[in-house]
């Protein structure tokens, strides 16, 4: 018998939904019925494709509401942050999937070798197997499906088993708005089952994962032995570099946004700042003042700024990496204290050790650890003293200094005097233990496509001169 899963809200404990959790067999079903549609989804013309998408962005655009409140309900994250976020960026990445369909190309034809003219076709992966997590569950559907039935691959997700929802909704908008049976498939289900079963699966060609770099890890593993294409986005501990000739105030409200973030649950969000000693206690006082005005609070309030985090455990997650600081003798300028429930205040640590585990370790939640720091160089040091790097921002008014910063920081982006903001059209994605692979923009396109050289011989003649390189021999 199918196992029921119940769909928590994490801020009230009340139930939002109910789940079918699938099993191993569901996802070789799911796999065979993909394998079946894609090659007609693949010769279908992108026009068409594109079509599709488009539908579906027109399709939640219409519906955004009960998507935000749907998104809000299972996270627990702000409904501002669903509604002025969350959906409208989904709307655009389908708008933007459904004008890259049309320009997927090659180089153009040329003769390359005197006798020969070549040309490249890009062409579909195939099936691709995509694991989603519980943080961006509309999001991160989008930016995984999108691309890839963009460029004429079939499509199974997994989304977490505690944040479905959204993604089971989109799913059924891509049947209304036309998309072929197969073609799509939401499996929900546990990774070390279900999750695994799907990166394993002979029948998938690539696995896309978005989640944690330990499980990062094993799926890489996983997928090594077939082989097949993996893509990863992983988790980030992304520094904030405030240079001594920067914009304090936008320094200070930039810190604040990027790291109380959907609750600092977000693997961009800016969890180290390094402060230049000069305007470095101004900085922590500014944070600390600024973090007091967040309110707390129930999440689809549209006043509330800071919702809950994804559950009760996670909560004490994050106080468990603060308490192991402050028994170390790091301080809290301000927040620290125990979670309520799934609830946690802005955290704002200062003076840490570089060493600490809490400016090293993800913490997944609203907590900022700030340092000083003297040269320019020491600054850039300890911004890229971390296994991670997807993504750090710089604060300065010198072009010189933003010049070099967002050349010598390791990281998949760095943003000049703001922290956060993602585009449709820009790439997205991690060097180092934060994966590899773009999300968003034409890259993504690269990442869900193959490329085939096409080599046409010109001549017609049959004893071609290279064949002497083989044999001498045979009838004139």
């Amino acid at each position: 018998m199918a196992e029921q899963y119940l769909i928590t809200n994490p801020a009230t404990g009340v139930p939002v939904g109910e789940i079918r959790l699938a099993d191993v067999e569901d996802v070789d079903t799911a796999v065979t019925a993909a394998r079946v549609a894609q090659p007609a989804w693949a010769g279908t013309p992108p026009g068409e494709r594109a079509a599709v998408l488009l539908k579906v962005s027109r399709l939640l655009e219409e519906r955004a509401e009960d998507f935000a409140r749907t998104e809000t309900r299972q996270c627990g994250k702000p409904i501002r942050l669903s509604r002025d976020f969350d959906v409208p960026t989904t709307v655009d990445n389908a708008a933007f999937f459904a004008g890259a369909a049309r320009v997927l190309e090659g180089k153009a034809s040329g003769e390359y070798s005197a006798d020969h003219t070549s040309s490249i076709r890009r062409e579909p992966v195939g099936v691709v197997g995509s694991i989603a997590p519980w943080n961006y569950p509309l999001n991160m559907a989008g930016w995984k499906v999108l691309p890839a039935l963009a460029a004429g691959n079939a499509a199974i997700i997994k989304p977490s088993e505690i944040t479905p929802l959204t993604t089971v909704m989109l799913a059924e908008l891509f049947a209304e708005a036309g998309l072929p049976p197969g073609v799509l498939t939401v499996v929900n289900g546990r990774g070390p089952d279900v999750g695994e079963a799907l990166v394993s699966h002979p029948g998938v060609d690539m696995v896309s994962f978005t989640g944690s770099t330990r499980v990062g890890k094993r799926i890489a593993e996983l997928a090594a032995g077939a082989p097949k294409r993996v893509h990863l986005e992983l988790g980030g501990k992304a520094p904030f570099v405030v240079f001594d000739d920067a914009d304090l105030e936008a320094a200070i409200h930039g810190a604040v946004a990027g790291a109380l973030i959907n609750g600092g649950q977000d693997c961009t969000a800016a969890t180290r700042a390094y402060v230049q000693r000069p305007l470095y206690s101004a900085f922590v006082d500014g944070v600390a003042e600024l973090m007091a005005t967040v309110r707390l609070g129930d999440p689809e309030d549209p006043e509330t700024d800071l919702g809950s985090l994804i559950s009760p455990s996670q909560a004490e997650r994050v106080h468990g990496f603060v308490s192991r600081a402050l028994d170390a003798g790091v301080k809290a300028v301000c927040g620290g204290a125990a979670p309520e429930g799934a609830f946690y205040q802005p955290t704002l640590i200062v003076d840490a050790p570089q060493s600490a585990e809490i400016v090293r370790d993800e913490v997944f939640g609203p907590v900022l650890a700030a340092l000083p720091f003297d040269s320019d160089d020491e600054g850039l040091e300890l911004a890229n003293d971390t296994r991670y790097g997807l993504a750090a921002s710089a604060w300065t008014t010198d072009v010189f200094r933003a010049a070099r910063a967002s050349r010598e920081i390791a990281a998949g982006c760095v943003w000049i005097n703001d922290h956060i903001p993602i585009l449709s059209e820009m790439p997205h994605g991690g060097v180092k233990a934060s994966g590899y692979g773009k999300d968003m923009s034409a890259y993504a396109l690269e990442e869900y496509t193959a490329v085939k050289h096409v080599m046409t011989e010109n001549t017609g003649v049959a004893r071609k001169p290279w064949h002497r390189t083989i044999f001498t021999g045979g009838p004139s």
